[in-house]
């Protein structure tokens, strides 16, 4: 656990509190009342994701109790924090993806049930899949691999398949798909690897690999690998 970005994410809270006091009870129940981020995440998500189904009681006690039985999830969203914090120019608070941005919001569903998918809870993380795809317009299947330390901005539209592979330090923007070929089995989504940028409206199919650094211009298919530290764009996407 890292104390000192729990502390930063209070602090930055109770401010947030002095300035807007009507909202003084709802940030209080959901973080300010928690004893740590896996709690605030929680609430949060329970807050958004509750329906006839689950009651927000239940979720919230559902899915801590996943996160506490997970390993390495704690980490995986603190990264995620701080990457929004430091690669999105409009995020100037470690506070502001917990609160407001579904991009974060859909990542942590989907870390939650990614953990469930791989004790074998197929039916309840297909629940989270589809409720995440119904709030945060974000549809990230729970198999798919996603490394903690990445960023989906604005987020929706983003549809990430069963067998896509995604590395730290990633970026994706609105209206991204990682998606299959067509009726392929096994291994059929994309490979993104550390620190590439895939920007609005591009499409990406197939096993193929994006490598380091490498940057997809907004509105590209990308149908072939894309070598690191290269930019591509167009339809289908050439190097530019």
């Amino acid at each position: 656990m890292d104390r000192d970005l729990w502390t930063k994410i209070r602090d930055e809270i109770k401010l947030r509190v002095d300035a807007e006091p009507t909202l003084g009870s709802f940030l209080y129940s959901l973080v300010l009342s928690q004893k740590d981020l896996l709690g605030a995440v929680s609430s949060i998500l329970a807050s958004k994701l509750h329906s006839d189904a689950l009651s927000a009681m239940d979720i919230k006690k559902f899915i801590i109790d996943v996160y506490r039985d997970c390993k390495g999830i704690e980490e995986s969203l603190e990264e995620d924090i701080k990457f929004f914090k430091d690669h999105d120019p409009a995020c100037n608070y470690f506070s502001t993806p917990l609160l407001f941005y579904k991009g974060f919001l859909g990542l942590a569903t989907y870390r939650a049930a990614h953990c469930l998918w791989n004790d074998d809870r197929h039916t309840m993380a297909l629940f989270f899949q589809n409720r995440a795809s119904e709030v945060f317009g974000v549809d990230i299947h729970p198999a798919a691999k996603i490394a903690g330390g990445v960023m989906i901005d604005h987020a929706t539209g983003v549809v990430i398949g069963e067998t896509s592979e995604i590395e730290s330090e990633v970026s994706i923007y609105q209206g991204v798909t990682l998606g299959g070929k067509g009726f392929e089995s096994g291994k059929r989504h994309p490979n993104i690897k550390k620190g590439a940028s895939i920007f609005a409206a591009s499409t990406v199919l197939g096993d193929i690999t994006v490598g380091e650094n490498a940057i997809i211009a907004a509105g590209s298919l990308v149908l072939n690998d894309v070598i690191k530290n290269s930019t591509v764009a167009g339809v289908p996407a050439k190097i530019i």
